[in-house]
């Protein structure tokens, strides 16, 4: 049964939804337009979240930034997602020599961590929004890798693919048909709830630098520019920070969500 924490997760996301696609029913303001004698405002009528040091209004730089930041997260688990599946159900369908190898690769890529995985990706291929999001993916590919590989083993020995095979049903539509399948399930819920964590790398990794450049409406970078003012002008960071934790929350609320209507399911 829906809960208010879940409701008010729903309903933050569909409004992030809303400023990617409809940024101008939020602000009419220019994300990127400077105003040097509106500098560092304080958050009031005419900018209900302030300006930051070069007088551009916070409240349309955090909307207009959920373009970039919701795409890089989108993206990068969409991505993931894809090739860990791929990845995960080749180990668990090898024999036990092809599964093996593959099994110690993504244990030697889980060993290092995500965000220490995701710099050393940008060291390789440089920094920039496209290799922003192909760092996160590749960061995360392991897990979701492991998660496929585990649930293969267990969907193939299941009784209907062993009927499947006695009835003469090729391999590869039986893979097709109900290996990926059930294997797909799982991915799902882990990729809804892993979008806030790529969104928080991707941010972390823009704090740093390596990501858009400026004036780029960029939650990560926003933080970035407004770490330098945290006593003065404490908006500028506190607004996206806010914004940041609360995509995280909703996406983890609903992706346990789904996952009990799953086990639910199940039983």
């Amino acid at each position: 049964m829906p809960t208010p924490a879940l409701w008010a997760a729903a309903g933050f996301l569909l409004l992030l939804a809303l400023s990617v696609v409809l940024p101008g029913l939020f602000t009419a303001a220019d994300p990127v337009r400077t105003d040097i004698g509106a500098a560092l405002l304080a958050p009031g009528p005419g900018h209900p979240f302030g300006t930051d040091q070069a007088g551009r209004d916070v409240l349309a730089r955090v909307i207009y930034g959920s373009r970039y930041s919701l795409a890089i997260g989108f993206g990068a688990t969409l991505i993931a997602l894809v090739a860990g599946l791929v990845i995960g159900s080749l180990a668990g369908l090898m024999r036990r020599l092809g599964d093996g190898v593959l099994s110690r690769a993504i244990e030697i890529v889980m060993a290092f961590p995500e965000f220490l995985l995701a710099l050393i990706v940008i060291a390789i291929i440089g920094p920039g929004e496209l290799s922003l999001l192909v760092a996160v993916a590749i960061a995360v590919i392991p897990a979701y890798a492991r998660v496929a590989r585990v649930h293969t083993l267990v969907v193939k020995r299941a009784g209907y693919v062993e009927a499947a095979r006695t009835l003469g049903v090729s391999p590869t539509r039986t893979v097709l048909r109900h290996v990926l399948p059930n294997t797909l399930g799982p991915l799902l819920v882990m990729a809804i709830m892993g979008v806030g964590t790529a969104i928080t790398a991707a941010a972390g990794l823009s704090f740093l630098g390596l990501g858009p450049k400026p004036p780029t409406p960029e939650w990560g970078l926003i933080l970035s520019e407004g770490r330098n003012y945290l006593a003065t002008a404490w908006w500028i960071a506190v607004f996206p920070g806010v914004v940041i934790t609360a995509t995280v929350i909703a996406t983890s609320i609903l992706g346990r969500h789904v996952q009990a209507l799953s086990l639910g399911r199940q039983r």
